[in-house]
């Protein structure tokens, strides 16, 4: 008898869950197409990478349309190391937490935290499910097909879901502009919808590979390096700022504690108390 009057209420938490999860699709639908245009507009995608609730939703405060999320930060909050698919449930974690924002999210997924496509896939649709625009998927130098087989899983999965698919060519190695090529070229015949060469910075190469390619290149921003006008002009259509607003937020602490130190007061801008707490709980 006692178990009869609790069924109603399971159905009807089923239910609005089943409601939940159609809603997030219904949004993941509409926002992942959005994320798509973004990289056709008449200038560049700059896309800052936050790495919790309260940096991205700052950014976003800031008029910043895309937010990406970036490995090493979200990994080292987490004392965690960055690139060994260590940080799947951390990650996972904070795009259920952003995913509903009224900004377009971008997962840096590593690897995709698994050697199994099928692994990766799921992962994926997870993401699209509580309303992710895009993934990053990177080789680590690693063999071509490993990279082209996720890349065909995800899109099967999640096929709304923007694939950004990154070779670490200019990162990991010297940086080899055929093998760079083949790779890329690789990638967007797997179905990926934009590619990343994180490390390429000379303009006659990025050029070069604009030309070869038929969707739009990302490149990171690096301190020294071309300027987003500059890059534009180069035919990219996609700028990622990487770790370096976290490594900066670091170096601002650092240099804030050396001021107190000396007698002097901090100088740049902060968040008070309760914005900081209001960013962090949504």
């Amino acid at each position: 008898m006692s178990a009869h009057p609790k069924q109603p209420q399971t159905t009807e938490t089923t239910d609005t869950a089943q409601t939940g999860t159609t809603a997030q699709t219904g949004r993941t639908a509409q926002t992942a197409p959005a994320f798509a245009d973004l990289h056709r507009a008449e200038e560049p995608l700059l896309l800052p990478n936050a790495w919790d609730c309260a940096s991205a939703r700052m950014l976003a405060a800031q008029g910043y349309r895309a937010i990406a999320t970036t490995s090493l930060g979200v990994a080292a909050v987490a004392g965690l190391p960055d690139a060994v698919a260590a940080t799947r449930d951390e990650t996972l974690r904070l795009a259920h937490a952003l995913g509903s924002e009224p900004f377009l999210l971008s997962v840096d997924a590593e690897e995709g935290f698994s050697d199994d496509p099928d692994e990766v896939a799921e992962f994926a649709r997870e993401l699209y499910a509580v309303g992710v625009a895009g993934i990053n998927l990177e080789d680590g130098c690693g063999p071509v097909d490993r990279l082209a087989a996720k890349i065909t899983a995800v899109k099967r999965a999640a096929p709304g879901l923007f694939v950004n698919a990154r070779t670490d060519t200019h990162w990991l190695r010297e940086g080899d502009l055929t093998d760079t090529l083949t790779r890329l070229d690789a990638y967007r015949r797997a179905g990926a919808d934009g590619v990343f060469v994180p490390g390429l910075t000379d303009l006659r190469q990025i050029a070069t590979l604009v030309r070869h390619l038929d969707v739009p290149l990302n490149v990171l921003h690096s301190q020294g390096g071309p300027s987003v006008a500059e890059f534009a002009e180069a035919g990219v259509r996609r700028v990622s700022v990487g770790s370096l607003l976290y490594r900066r937020a670091l170096g601002a602490a650092l240099e804030a504690m050396a001021d107190i130190r000396a007698g002097r007061t901090p100088s740049g801008a902060a968040p008070s108390y309760e914005e900081v707490a209001r960013l962090a709980t949504g």
